[in-house]
């Protein structure tokens, strides 16, 4: 296919056979499909079908009429078979009343005949780029609803300490408000499942609930992941693209890691907040947007509040409500019911026997500092499961270490031993990057498998 041709498909319904002709003539050359029609009782049928992304409907049908009925009529039908139909009205009067009434009752666009022939074309262009932003927002709905229930059983917010009673009070009040939720803690609290329980929890939880990793969005593609782009803005922008902030509108926006942004594009980002509008990277026109926005951060409150660091006034607008996860050391309480809800959960996953923690393991479990907090004993939890060859869960099959973990200070209590000197210089790093094993590789020269072996191989 020409690159330059749009992949969408075209319905063309008229009563006159020339204006068909002309329509089909004219469309070809710059859409995919382009199917025509005198009966616009092929419609119903069709619409259920899902065999066009924009329809090109003619607003009257019998002979001399000129009110319109008949179009706003089909329209009407469409729209309740498929409410997410994008429909083009087209008519030989320029009636602007008429126009705003089709508007009204759903219509995308209205162009006039005779059509100026680019007019048409970039109208269909648009409201072509508009059907496939809806598809992409309907299949992100569906996606979030099967992720957030599997979340939501898989991994859902657990404790009783009253570090997270705190928590749960807090998510309580702010879920039901608009309010923007800046969400703090080490690396593997659990930040991603408080926004989606406040998701859960909002009136907006029937729609999308979509997330961006702000740590691994680049500055050179910041602008096009967020606010989107037009076709030709650069380099690699073959076709359109809606950012991720019109494609969660609805919805909730959950940009993690937002200490990671550079404060140049801060000022992009406050921007859009404060206008409540993105402008897509090569367009001259602002688009509206209507999200709910949820933040997250490991840097700790004293460097976020360093100017140096972030925007003082983008972090008043996010953080209307701010919820502060502990880190697991400082909810030891709740380590029990986490190992009873993973050692259930990954027995049921993988099919195998749910073994019993030894009183032992539960002790040592308990007292661990878990540098990498839930997530590290979630993993901790799944390799013992499926690792485990005796009758019971005990301490060995975490490999945890026996001694406890020796102070930066103590590397040198060791001597020369080089296994003492790596285990020391991994702890280091992962306390460093706070349980983060990807920057920990990172700044150690290997890469995650290669740590991993290596956490393994020293019970870390």
């Amino acid at each position: 296919m020409n690159s330059l041709v749009n992949p969408a498909r075209i319905l063309v319904v008229d009563d006159e056979e020339d204006v068909l002709l002309a329509a089909r003539l004219l469309l070809k050359r710059h859409f995919a499909s382009v199917e025509t029609t005198r009966n616009p009782a092929d419609l119903p049928e069709k619409t259920r079908q899902g065999s066009f992304d924009v329809l090109l409907l003619d607003m009257n049908f019998a002979r001399g009429a000129d009110s319109g009925v008949e179009g706003l009529s089909w329209l009407a039908r469409v729209l309740v078979i498929d409410p997410q139909a994008v429909v083009v009205l087209v008519t030989a009067h320029g009636d602007m009343e008429l126009a705003v009434k089709a508007m009204k009752q759903g219509a995308a666009d209205f162009v006039v005949k005779p059509w100026e022939n680019e007019r048409l074309i970039a109208t269909l262009v648009a409201a072509a780029n508009l059907s496939r932003a809806r598809s992409e927002a309907g299949e992100l709905r569906t996606r979030t609803r099967g992720l957030a229930a599997a979340t939501h059983s898989d991994s859902a917010l657990i404790g009783g300490s009253p570090a997270m009673r705190k928590v749960f009070d807090l998510i309580r009040k702010a879920a039901p408000t608009s309010a923007n939720v800046l969400i703090l803690g080490e690396n593997g609290t659990g930040k991603e499942l408080v926004a989606r329980e406040i998701h859960r929890q909002s009136v907006r939880a029937s729609e999308v609930f979509l997330r961006v990793d702000l740590g691994s969005v680049s500055a050179a593609l910041f602008e096009s992941e967020l606010f989107g782009h037009r076709r030709g803005a650069f380099t690699d922008a073959k076709d359109d693209r809606i950012g991720r902030f019109r494609a969660a509108t609805g919805g909730t926006l959950f940009l993690d890691e937002i200490g990671n942004v550079p404060l140049h594009l801060q000022t992009k980002l406050l921007t859009a907040l404060e206008r409540r509008e993105v402008v897509p990277v090569g367009s001259d026109r602002a688009e509206a947007i209507d999200v709910r926005l949820i933040s997250a951060t490991n840097l700790p409150p004293q460097q976020l509040a360093d100017e140096r660091v972030f925007r003082t006034d983008l972090l008043y607008r996010i953080n209307t409500v701010e919820i502060t996860l502990p880190p697991l050391r400082q909810r030891r309480e709740d380590i029990p019911l986490l190992l009873e809800h993973f050692i259930a959960l990954y027995a049921q996953k993988y099919n195998l026997p749910r073994k019993r923690l030894t009183a032992d393991a539960l002790e040592r479990l308990t007292a661990f500092d878990w540098p990498g907090n839930v997530r590290a004993l979630r993993h901790a939890v799944e390799r013992a499961v499926i690792l485990s060859e005796g009758t019971a869960l005990e301490a060995e099959d975490f490999s945890l270490p026996r001694e406890p973990r020796p102070a930066q200070g103590d590397a040198a209590n060791d001597g020369l031993n080089l296994g003492s000197v790596e285990r020391n210089t991994i702890q280091q790093a992962l306390s460093q990057h706070e349980g983060n094993v990807s920057r920990a590789a990172q700044s150690l020269g290997l890469t995650r498998a290669s740590l991993y072996r290596r956490m393994q191989k020293y019970g870390l």
